[in-house]
């Protein structure tokens, strides 16, 4: 086997190109930044989540983002492997997540709706508090035609104070044995067993 095709310089060469990708997004974003849909918009540290993907590589197989903007952290985990699939509210970022997604060989799925399953109930003795995330909107999976306990790894980036409400949407509805993953400003990258 040729070195260069060892699977860590396979890695190297795609963190090379989605550096491109996030190039792409952040320009995207910016000549964006005024029109509806973009203004809640915020970036992860992709190059932390890029590494949090790679240790769940192989382990974890079916990847759900949550808000998931314009799809970055979902077309990553897509062509690392994962079979990989957004929930976000905004229709527009949806179209420009489908959007990169071809453009990007992404085989990844982007579904318009909220990520919070019909029926959930906020925990507030758990410290459940919700603070931007919009609550009352039609759920997305069944257009997707799955539930949230069909993803052993779920991708989100909490507003802050929103965290203990993300992780009770995984107990109440995920599967025991999924991960939530969360990026934090402060904190970067976390796992949390469900």
């Amino acid at each position: 086997m040729n070195p260069l095709e060892t699977p860590d310089a396979a890695d190297h060469a795609l963190l090379s190109e989605f550096r491109e990708l996030w190039d792409e997004v952040e320009a995207r974003r910016a000549a964006n930044r005024k029109t509806p849909g973009f203004s809640n918009f915020v970036s992860a540290d992709y190059e932390q989540v890029f590494h949090a993907l790679l240790e769940h590589r192989g382990k974890r197989h079916r990847l759900l983002e949550w808000g998931s903007g314009l799809g970055v952290v979902t077309i990553m985990a897509d062509r690392l492997g994962f079979e990989a699939y957004g929930i976000e509210i905004e229709p527009m970022l949806v179209d420009y997540a489908c959007e990169l997604a071809e453009s990007w060989g992404s085989d990844a799925e982007f579904f318009v709706g909220s990520f919070i399953p019909e029926g959930f109930e906020l925990d507030i003795e758990e410290g459940d508090e919700v603070f931007r995330t919009v609550e009352y909107t039609e759920p997305a999976y069944d257009e997707m035609d799955m539930e949230l306990r069909d993803f052993d790894l779920v991708y989100a980036y909490p507003w802050p104070g929103e965290h203990s409400f993300h992780l009770s949407i995984m107990r109440q509805f995920g599967n025991p044995d999924a991960i939530l993953m969360t990026y934090d400003g402060r904190e970067g990258v976390e796992s949390h067993l469900v």
